[in-house]
């Protein structure tokens, strides 16, 4: 739950200013797509399929997995937007070191290439499997708890569900 929170707040605070000129370009575009998707996976409420406990062991237990599956794809979908996000960001930084507050030229054209091929390739990157490698390595290296957690096939099937 911190680290989708962590998330949350990442998410929720990018900020760029792209010109009027470059408002269009690519990385602009899939960032604003990021931030939109953030928002929308923000507003979403819990959906808490089955009542209140009330004492029962059992209904506890399966209302607790609920939790965790619904947990585990939210932070799922907010890491693949984060991981999609930073890759943009990294694009923003790598333009606006290479243009230095400069109007585009024909000279800046080569290097903008490079930046837009890395900046694709690294979105490419962004796969089910990287993300779902990057959470659990990451639980593992601080010695979380994963036995419960849903697998990547129990995650994508929730996802194209629409869950």
């Amino acid at each position: 739950m911190t680290d989708f929170r962590n998330l949350q707040h990442y998410l929720a605070n990018i900020r760029v200013n792209p010109s009027v000129e470059e408002y269009y370009e690519e990385g602009y575009t899939i960032l604003r797509q990021c931030i939109v998707e953030a928002q929308v996976l923000l507003s979403q409420p819990f959906s808490q399929t089955a009542p209140s406990p009330r004492g029962n062991a059992e209904q506890e237990k399966a209302q607790l997995r609920g939790t965790i599956v619904d947990a585990s794809v939210r932070r799922f979908k907010a890491q693949k937007i984060y991981l999609r996000a930073t890759a943009v960001l990294r694009w923003v930084n790598s333009r606006n070191v290479m243009l230095r507050g400069q109007r585009i030229e024909a000279v800046h054209v080569p290097a903008l290439h490079r930046i837009q091929l890395t900046l694709q390739t690294e979105l490419a990157s962004v796969a089910d499997e990287r993300v779902e490698l990057s959470l659990r390595a990451a639980d593992s290296a601080q010695g979380k708890w994963i036995a419960e957690d849903p697998n990547l096939a129990t995650i994508q099937h929730l996802i194209h569900i629409g869950r």
